[in-house]
């Protein structure tokens, strides 16, 4: 049988112990509370930075202008899970065993500077390691590239590339070399099946796929799509529109070429918005890192 509660006189006592119960549950002190949230913000990060999205610092000069030293990309770590790379793209990726280290370890930086780096790595602020490199995607599996043709540009299948985003170009007069990249000038590579052909857009300094091999798509990271710091560098890494030009990869399969999907725009609302969980902890580390006797270290040639 439900109860009517009508009677002023019983609800003003269900009023007073209302208030009471209110009152006795007593609101968490700010010095409790905020180690909390940052516990949970700290728990997010490593979340994001496992399964989505990573942050990394750019430590050479091979990709510049488009990535100068010192910027801080975002790289999806996702994408190539649902599909294979698109030509034009900057992905992050571990180097074979032919690859040369761009980045060395520095001596040791003592025990607060490797807390930092220890912190950022799990937010996912990483200094790249070793074996960890960033390159523009030139030739998919299958693909034909070599250089040069009559103009002195590198080739897809045939078809002439027109790079403006390559600051210094390597010379032509160099002889080829295939310990190192000096010469612009380099044989036909054919592409292995599973395989990627990268380069960075300073050609002049860039060690890459022209003498260092082609690298497995299993190893690619992800895709770097937009510049995250410092805030004056932020911008997008889209496809260049050249790479329109080009003949369909040879390994191209028949859903690649009826799927109407283009990867082309390098940072869509979704990515964005997955990201700005990260910035947060991308501005804290960025600054912490930073201290006036600091040098950034340029590309090994």
């Amino acid at each position: 049988m439900v109860r009517r509660v009508d009677d002023a006189d019983d609800v003003e006592p269900w009023r007073r112990r209302t208030r009471r119960a209110r009152r006795s549950r007593k609101q968490m002190p700010l010095w409790q509370e905020l180690p909390l949230l940052l516990i949970v913000a700290f728990c997010l990060a490593v979340l994001i930075r496992t399964f989505l999205l990573q942050a990394f610092f750019i430590p050479s000069g091979s990709m510049e202008d488009t990535l100068l030293i010192g910027d801080r990309v975002l790289v999806n770590k996702v994408v190539y899970d649902i599909r294979d790379p698109v030509r034009g793209e900057v992905v992050v990726f571990r180097g074979t065993a032919a690859w040369a280290p761009e980045v060395r370890d520095e001596p040791d930086p003592g025990f607060v500077a490797k807390l930092g780096r220890t912190i950022g790595d799990l937010v996912g602020v990483s200094r790249p390691g070793e074996k960890d490199f960033i390159k523009r995607v030139v030739g998919l599996p299958g693909d034909r590239v070599k250089c040069c043709d009559d103009q002195g540009r590198v080739t897809v299948n045939g078809a002439p590339l027109d790079e403006p985003y390559v600051l210094e170009n390597s010379p032509l007069d160099v002889p080829p070399n295939r310990q190192e990249c000096r010469s612009r000038r380099f044989d036909e590579v054919v592409v292995p099946q599973g395989q990627i052909f990268v380069m960075g857009d300073h050609r002049l300094v860039s060690q890459d796929a022209r003498c260092q091999g082609p690298v497995p798509i299993e190893n690619v990271i992800g895709r770097a799509f937009v510049i995250v710091w410092p805030f004056g560098h932020w911008a997008s890494l889209p496809v260049p529109d050249t790479f329109d030009q080009l003949p369909k990869p040879v390994a191209a399969s028949a859903t690649d070429e009826t799927s109407g999907e283009s990867p082309k725009n390098g940072a869509n609302t979704g990515e964005i918005a997955i990201a700005m969980p990260i910035l947060g902890s991308l501005l804290f580390t960025a600054r912490s890192r930073r201290s006036p006797g600091t040098r950034h270290r340029r590309l090994h040639p």
